[in-house]
């Protein structure tokens, strides 16, 4: 029996090793246990194989008995924990309220004059949506979800590439072959499960983009081609949402808020016409450093902040270029053109 016994556990223990679910490690050793017990109810008194394996089924019976005992037991005090801990959660914060678990995270807001309660609040209420899960799109929805950006949209039809890790932080090696957006909507999921993620795992096209931006208070565009920055800023005009648009390349990037409602410019008034493709050569053909995009999508999140707190003095009539290489900042002023065919008397 004891021998028996050795076996039933070292299969046991072997699904364990090899990682098997708790239900599939008992397959096996309960197929050898309902063989002895056969045998023991079969086979006739003196038999040697009878004799090998216990020579008796009470004994079997008794040590089923008493490992049922023990797993009733051990269930029963899995569920008193299970209560015990639920019983201890913190309750749901109601609906624009903090629970103790925010007022904590976001406590450095809160203490800042230009934000405090009131814009953290605000800043809990606010839907932005986050074109480009890339290399801008990565470190601004890292911070706007850090700082409690309540409901972040997330829009990317790419996969993660290898090729992308040297900059698109969001991201890591397992991730490599899955979607941006839902690799991103995980990871803003595990660094701050106050916040609402919607993951669009498709290309931001004519048909459902002023649908789309109309649902968000704040549009932050990182895309890398200009025929979607046209799109979104069309978009955001028509549905008189303000858009934070940078861009990237080499060394240098520029960023700008763009907000036409309120007598501001449009991307389209600064950058009217697309330029040509050698001049303006994409990341993948010219290259890129890789902390370029986070201290861009760093400053979209800035921007984002303090256009939904109203703290500071954003972006809306300055266009801010940015030389890493160099060590130089830029600040132009940039005004909206009357006759711009996207939001002026030109369309």
């Amino acid at each position: 029996m004891a021998v028996v016994l050795l076996v039933l556990i070292g299969l046991y223990w072997t699904g364990g090793y090899m990682r098997v679910s708790p239900h599939a490690r008992l397959l096996l050793p309960g197929v050898v246990l309902v063989a002895v017990l056969a045998i023991q109810l079969t086979l006739p008194a003196g038999n040697s194989l009878k004799e090998a394996t216990g020579g008796s089924a009470a004994n079997w019976f008794l040590l089923i008995g008493v490992a049922a005992v023990v797993l009733v037991y051990r269930q029963g005090l899995m569920l008193l924990k299970a209560r015990h801990d639920n019983s201890e959660a913190p309750a749901p914060a109601k609906e624009g309220a903090f629970s103790d678990a925010e007022l904590d995270r976001y406590a450095r807001h809160i203490i800042l004059r230009e934000v405090g309660g009131p814009g953290q609040k605000k800043l809990k209420a606010a839907k932005v949506l986050v074109v480009g899960a890339g290399g801008l799109g990565a470190p601004a929805l890292q911070y706007l979800a850090a700082m409690g950006v309540g409901t972040i949209g997330i829009i990317d039809d790419d996969v993660v590439s290898v090729s992308n890790l040297q900059r698109q932080v969001i991201h890591s090696d397992s991730d490599v072959g899955r979607p941006k957006v839902q690799s991103a909507a995980d990871a803003i999921a595990a660094q701050n499960p106050f916040v609402t993620v919607k993951p669009y795992n498709r290309r931001l096209e004519a048909d459902i983009a002023n649908d789309l931006v109309a649902d968000y208070d704040l549009v932050l565009d990182g895309s890398d081609n200009f025929e979607t920055r046209y799109l979104v800023n069309a978009a955001c005009v028509a549905g008189k949402v303000p858009l934070i648009s940078a861009a990237i390349t080499q060394w240098e990037g520029q960023i700008s808020l763009f907000d036409p409602a309120t007598d501001g410019p449009c991307y389209a008034c600064v950058f009217p016409k697309t330029p040509a493709r050698e001049l303006v050569p994409t990341c993948a053909e010219a290259g890129v450093i890789g902390a370029l995009p986070g201290v861009l999508g760093a400053m979209m999140a800035a921007e984002a902040t303090k256009h939904i707190t109203g703290a500071g003095q954003t972006l809306k009539n300055r266009l801010t270029i940015y030389d890493a290489l160099y060590a130089e900042t830029r600040t132009i002023k940039v005004s909206r053109r009357a006759d711009c065919e996207i939001c002026g008397s030109g369309g």
